[in-house]
């Protein structure tokens, strides 16, 4: 039997990256980018292509925003055994 969760999951912001996407000096390419890897990280449940992981916390994941990686890095949570089944964006750093 397949994992229900292959084609993908739930993918929510913390409260601070909430913040950070109702900023109103953040830049365009920036938000457009956070978007981007949210949808991103939802559709492929969190193993997205370039993303890192400590070999310790494999559920703790990095991502490189932008197309080589210029405008920021985003951390993020799998959490497949939480009720319910999520993936959340913990934090955004912008460069």
């Amino acid at each position: 039997m397949s994992d229900p969760y292959d084609e993908g999951l739930p993918c929510v912001l913390s409260e601070n990256v909430a913040q950070l996407m109702m900023d109103p000096s953040l830049p365009p390419d920036v938000f457009g980018a956070i978007v981007a890897a949210v949808v991103t990280i939802g559709e492929s449940g969190g193993i997205v292509p370039g993303s890192t992981a400590s070999p310790r916390r494999p559920q703790q994941r990095r991502l490189a925003l932008g197309a080589e990686g210029e405008l920021g890095i985003a951390e993020y949570v799998i959490s497949r055994d939480e009720d319910p089944p999520q993936i959340v964006i913990t934090h955004v750093l912008v460069f």
